[in-house]
């Protein structure tokens, strides 16, 4: 409920002030639940708590990043909201600008984390999100190459294993009406400004003229009933939930806020994309769409129906699209992400024990 998460700005110091709580109960449970000798950590970008349990308690760790923006690299810098850097900057004015950042959002992310540290006798630490977050035993990208390109000034220590591509497909039962819907007419486009967006009133209002002005059936993924118009029409389905797996192999495209999951789950059905970006990797998700050749995308505040329904009707009849969306589908491999992953912790377990 707190529209600074959205921000451009502000929401990575937001999500800090949220996480923060964490860091003490991780290390509890690492403490209460670690053997020695035969225990790896895998923590999220945000789980600093495990970072700290992985230099306090002496145990190996994997980070884990979803997306290819939370990799700071000066040779091919991340597209982000509020900060992008010009495609003519060298790479070591990305490095200055990065510099930059550091101290800044060391402002907030350093003092409770250096803190703990000085409380179990280690010594502060600097450039906490970008460079510190990253442990240095191992770094997983949930990502295939062909869609972020690894960079050399990325860490040593990076391995891409692919998209997780998790839904909770098979989980969740599939409402009734939704094949009752998808089997009573043409594909629709799917919309959805993410499981999380509290504040998409306006995003649905503008997607029902987009309907309307293409002459489409739309579905509107929300789980908050504050986000829907007050009237819907019948060539529009609202459902709180879906595994997209279970509905984007038959839509006729994806509107969404560009979030990684949402978008490799349309990369793997073969839709085209058309992104409302927001805030976090969303833009930088975006620009790896665009050099795909599989979608297109605007900023949050430009999401107007005109707009919206000119680019959608674009992509939707573009075959050079449609073909690069089958051309992408055509790389995944649905088991292989979980089998890489699962043995680089396992490697790295038995690398650390062997050391």
């Amino acid at each position: 409920e707190n529209p600074d998460l959205w921000h451009p700005i502000r929401s990575v110091e937001a999500l800090i002030k949220y996480i923060e709580p964490s860091y003490e109960t991780i290390l509890d449970g690492v403490a209460d639940l670690k053997v020695e000798g035969d225990t790896v950590l895998v923590g999220s970008s945000l789980a600093l708590g495990a970072r700290l349990a992985r230099d306090i308690h002496n145990i190996p760790m994997a980070s884990v990043h979803l997306a290819p923006s939370l990799f700071l690299s000066a040779e091919r810098p991340p597209k982000l909201v509020g900060a992008p850097l010009p495609d003519w900057l060298p790479a070591m004015g990305a490095r200055l600008v990065y510099e930059v950042a550091y101290r800044v959002t060391d402002r907030f992310t350093g003092p409770t984390i250096n803190a703990i540290r000085k409380k179990h006798g280690l010594s502060p630490v600097r450039r906490v999100l970008g460079q510190w977050w990253n442990s240095p035993d191992r770094v997983l990208g949930l990502f295939p190459s062909w869609f972020a390109q690894p960079q050399s000034d990325w860490p040593k220590q990076t391995r891409l294993t692919g998209f997780p591509l998790f839904d909770e497909s098979g989980q969740r039962e599939v409402p009734s009406e939704l094949q009752s819907f998808l089997s009573g007419g043409e594909p629709p486009i799917v919309f959805t400004p993410g499981s999380s967006m509290f504040f998409a009133k306006e995003f649905f209002e503008e997607s029902i003229e987009v309907c309307d002005r293409l002459g489409k059936r739309g579905l509107f993924l929300t789980p908050f009933e504050r986000n829907l118009p007050e009237r819907i029409p019948d060539n529009i389905l609202h459902l709180p939930y879906v595994p997209l797996s279970q509905v984007l192999p038959e839509a006729a495209a994806l509107v969404y806020h560009g979030g990684i999951g949402t978008c490799s789950q349309a990369l793997r059905a073969g839709v085209p994309h058309l992104i409302e970006y927001h805030a976090h990797d969303q833009l930088d998700n975006l620009s790896r769409i665009q050099e795909l050749g599989v979608g297109q995308g605007l900023a949050a505040r430009k999401y107007k129906a005109p707009v919206v329904s000119k680019m959608l009707g674009e992509l939707m009849r573009d075959r050079s699209v449609l073909e690069r969306c089958d051309q992408v589908a055509s790389r995944f491999h649905s088991q292989n992400w979980l089998d890489e992953t699962s043995s680089c912790i396992e490697d790295l377990l038995r690398e650390t024990t062997s050391r």
